[in-house]
């Protein structure tokens, strides 16, 4: 069962946008995010829950779809429903590279949640993080966003692929627009 969910749980960039998430569901997945592992238990993560006004601002802060250039992101209709950034809390955090840890830790735990209900998402690390930390609200210098998590009732498809002749890992979209997404194979990945 986890390994379907974990199929399902592709990086999705469009969504059916007046399709909201609950901020209910959105509580328990940052509950639930909260109790994974910690490097040296310092737990420095804070969470962001966007589900309002402030959506249009954190949305303005992203940058969508490196391997995509010539696609400016999720036109309206098709922006997420829903935000979650994760922030480190400078006064907590032990380094970069465990904060880091923890961040991937968390986030993975609330795409594999969102999964599960039936949504979708995109983790984004590329975005404007001065910008960001104003339209939260939050104290950039002690609370710096380094993941936003968008979510919400994907509005398209993605599959996974063998990886090609090349070994080429970039993803793509066909004419159909679906998003194709090449992964190693297992005999690739094993020493």
């Amino acid at each position: 069962m986890l390994r379907d969910i974990v199929r399902s749980c592709r990086s999705y960039r469009r969504f059916h946008e007046e399709e909201s998430v609950d901020r209910k569901l959105l509580e328990r997945w940052v509950d639930t995010a909260r109790l994974t592992a910690s490097s040296g238990n310092a737990q420095p993560l804070r969470f962001a829950i966007v589900d309002d006004a402030r959506r249009a601002a954190v949305f303005d802060c992203l940058a969508w779809a490196k391997a995509l250039p010539e696609w400016d992101g999720p036109a309206p209709g098709e922006r997420p429903s829903a935000f979650v950034v994760i922030c480190r809390d400078a006064d907590r955090a032990l380094t970069d590279t465990y904060t880091a840890w923890d961040e991937g830790i968390a986030a993975q735990t609330i795409m594999l949640q969102a999964a599960e209900a039936g949504f979708g998402g995109c983790i984004i690390g590329s975005f404007k993080k001065r910008s960001l930390a104003e339209a939260l609200g939050v104290d950039g210098e002690r609370f710096q966003p380094d993941l936003v998590l968008a979510l919400g009732k994907p509005a398209e498809e993605v599959r996974i692929e063998p990886l090609p002749i090349g070994g080429a890992t970039e993803y793509w979209r066909d004419a159909e627009s679906i998003h194709h997404v090449p992964k190693r194979s297992l005999s690739d990945v094993l020493l």
